[in-house]
């Protein structure tokens, strides 16, 4: 039986690669670059969201309050003559990049933690390097890719954006697989 305690080194290295590789591709690539685009007029809607005192949050335009009140003529009408959309506000002040590193790496962190969970259940020591990267690339890629697609169904995420993600979250995914399968208990 393989133990999460055996894992630790595998679960290090597939942590640093997958963090390393996402420093390349969101900073050096360039397929990421046109994920976002800038208001064409952006002052004046600044003044306005600013004016509202919006909080931190996710706000959908136009809104309803009920399933009742979306199939009124006046909400249909806000819907049909747009625009209509979602609109994420984040915290005032500059890009704690720090915050977002260290919450990234805790998120690969516990990933790999997962990964290497569901392999110490599923595969013994000694299992050949093919298998263990089969079964870790499959579970990894599930784990960094997965999410994506919902995010573009439900939240209005671009495909393009979305589909980049996932070919990402396959890259991560096969780094991990790598990492586990290289370093697996013999």
């Amino acid at each position: 039986m393989v133990t999460l305690g055996m894992l630790w080194l595998p679960i290090l290295v597939a942590t640093v690669l997958v963090f390393v590789a996402s420093n390349i591709v969101w900073m050096v690539l360039p397929h990421h670059k046109s994920d976002t685009r800038k208001l064409p007029d952006e002052a004046p809607a600044l003044e306005v969201l600013g004016k509202q005192g919006r909080t931190p949050a996710v706000y959908r335009f136009p809104a309803a309050d009920t399933f009742a009140q979306m199939k009124e003529p006046a909400f249909v009408a806000k819907l049909e003559k747009g625009p209509v959309g979602m609109l994420t506000i984040l915290p005032s002040g500059q890009f704690d990049m720090g915050k977002q590193l260290t919450s990234w790496t805790a998120y690969i962190v516990v990933m790999s933690i997962i990964v290497a969970y569901v392999a110490s259940r599923t595969l013994a020591p000694g299992a050949p390097f093919l298998a263990v990267f089969r079964l870790v690339g499959t579970v990894a890629i599930l784990a960094y890719a997965g999410a994506h697609a919902p995010s573009a169904i439900w939240w209005g995420k671009p495909w393009a954006n979305a589909w980049k993600e996932m070919a990402d979250g396959v890259l991560y995914g096969l780094l991990t697989a790598g990492a586990f399968g290289w370093l697996w208990p013999r």
